[in-house]
């Protein structure tokens, strides 16, 4: 196939077509969830993203030059504040679809590091997105799994292209899906009561989105920055950042389906944050709120919904491999059950962070699905 290479304007009226691109590839596909056009949209373009602050990027897309179909897109980021922080010189590759022509992937990775290289990185990794807040690694495994809001699908296909072009395994996530239980496991309930004994420890409940951002909006991803930070890759969240996502995700919480741990001072030690699966929405809106995508959001964050989205759970460094995620725990499961959960998605978890995994031993779990990043020298 012949192809013609295009930068695209990091602009959204420009952007459109490389959002729509994914959707448009995978229209028949029943695992596939779309992205939020909106949410995309503002996530590749500075007015909206605030990591554009310590972020560059560059957008491309690949056509057909017979057909001037469009077959393949890519961005290219590098995150400033990582490299320093790692002393490396990265360039990430993310937001990558195309179709099933080993001529597509290579022309548009190819166009990336050409981009790094010009901008002094010597190392291209990905699929990664601007910060650890955007869905990053590609699917090596679980391609018969409906995905996640906050995760990426992709094709078999991808990770063969991506291996031929001579890019290496650099880290893998694995998600695990969890049955609700019945009742809360006995020996998690001994744990959790011991350790709120020992330790002294509050779980405060709230009725209002606006009390509790007034309360603990801003320690939530304080809190989240602290206990992530060794995590591999980890983008610190900046002020700016976490005034961005308080506004854009704590208002549509379901409050029972959050759970906050504090000390005896009033100080947050640990978070846990889920979210009714967004899935089926998204596919059935193809990532559109209208003119009737807000609709199907509504119903599946208020109405009927089996299964549950772990989205965020963090406990301050000095807690962890203590016994709180029991707590945290004690106090969701209820809530889980009286909303008709079935099953919770894990979403994606370091292969090497035992500490989160180990929180599944009183569970019912399949380790379902795989991702992985990979690296290659420029």
């Amino acid at each position: 196939m012949a192809i013609i290479l295009k930068e695209i304007p990091a602009k959204k009226s420009a952007l459109k077509e490389f959002v729509n691109f994914s959707t448009e590839l995978y229209k028949d596909n029943e695992y596939f969830v779309p992205a939020l056009v909106m949410d995309e949209l503002n996530t590749l373009t500075p007015g909206g993203n605030p990591a554009f602050d310590f972020c560059e990027s560059v957008y491309f897309m690949a056509y057909d030059d017979t057909t001037g179909k469009p077959v393949g897109r890519i961005a290219g980021i590098i995150n400033n504040v990582t490299n320093e922080k790692y002393n490396e010189r990265h360039v990430r590759f993310g937001f990558i679809d195309f179709i099933d022509d080993i001529e597509v992937s290579k022309a548009l990775m190819e166009a990336v590091e050409d981009w790094g290289r010009k901008k002094g990185m010597d190392t291209i990794v990905g699929p990664l997105g601007f910060t650890d807040m955007d869905p990053e690694g590609m699917l090596v495994e679980g391609y018969d799994q409906l995905g996640t809001m906050a995760t990426i699908y992709n094709y078999p296909y991808y990770p063969q292209h991506i291996e031929k072009l001579g890019f290496e395994k650099e880290i893998d996530w694995v998600e695990f899906k969890i049955k609700v239980p019945e009742t809360i496991p006995e020996k998690m309930s001994r744990i959790a009561d011991i350790i709120r004994k020992k330790y002294n420890l509050s779980t405060p409940k709230y009725t209002s989105a606006k009390k509790l951002i007034a309360d603990y909006g801003d320690a939530i991803f304080k809190l989240i920055n602290e206990a992530y930070d060794p995590l591999y890759g980890y983008s610190p969240l900046t002020q700016k950042q976490i005034d961005h996502y308080i506004k854009m995700y704590v208002p549509i919480l379901r409050l029972e389906n959050v759970c906050l741990i504090t000390e005896e001072s009033g100080e947050l030690i640990g978070v846990g944050i889920t979210l009714p699966s967004m899935s089926k929405a998204l596919q059935k809106s193809r990532g559109r709120m209208f003119p009737f995508g807000w609709w199907h959001m509504i119903k599946a964050l208020r109405g009927k919904n089996d299964i549950v989205d772990l989205m965020l759970v963090a406990i301050k460094p000095e807690y962890q491999s203590k016994g709180v995620n029991a707590l945290l725990f004690t106090e969701l499961i209820p809530a889980f059950i009286g909303n008709g959960y079935d099953f919770a998605e894990s979403n994606p978890e370091l292969e090497v962070n035992q500490k989160v995994q180990s929180q599944w031993q009183y569970f019912d779990t399949t380790q379902h699905k795989r991702r992985r990043a990979f690296k290659k020298s420029i």
